[in-house]
């Protein structure tokens, strides 16, 4: 079996989260941070959009998979390949939640920019775990579609 390089692994599971139901994401992520901030008392600002940030990754990677026989061709056969390989597929939604939350971290936070670093890989790590458990839950829709 042919190996594929890691930039083609992105192209797929860019290919993969074209599909994605990116409105429902917005006013999933959007919704969640005011209502985040609402409940932290309008004090934790940062807290809330990294927790909108890292929802709207999600909903967006789990949407994107969760009807792999929907849409054209190419992104039918890239949700495939992403729900038979879930760890490699999880890592651009998390890479997207880290690299939004890092400029929130940095400028609302106030804790540096290796501090915000910090917070975003770890916002991205957790989004990288949940997304790819999930996905690797749906598998059953890989081999159901084929």
């Amino acid at each position: 079996m042919n190996e594929i390089s890691r930039r083609d692994e992105m192209s797929l599971s860019g290919a993969a989260l074209r599909g994605a139901p990116w409105k429902a994401a917005v006013v999933g992520g959007g919704a969640t941070a005011a209502i985040a901030w609402v409940f932290s008392g309008f004090d934790d600002m940062s807290w809330a959009l990294g927790l909108g940030i890292n929802l709207f990754a999600l909903i967006a990677a789990i949407g994107a998979v969760a009807k792999p026989d929907v849409s054209d061709r190419v992104t039918r056969q890239a949700r495939m390949w992403s729900l038979k390989h879930p760890w490699k597929f999880a890592l651009l939604p998390a890479g997207i939640s880290a690299v939004l939350d890092y400029p929130v971290q940095l400028v609302l936070d106030g804790e540096g920019v290796f501090g915000a670093a910090w917070d975003a890989l770890w916002h991205g790590a957790l989004v990288y775990l949940i997304a790819a458990v999930m996905t690797f839950a749906m598998q059953g829709r890989a081999r159901s579609s084929q």
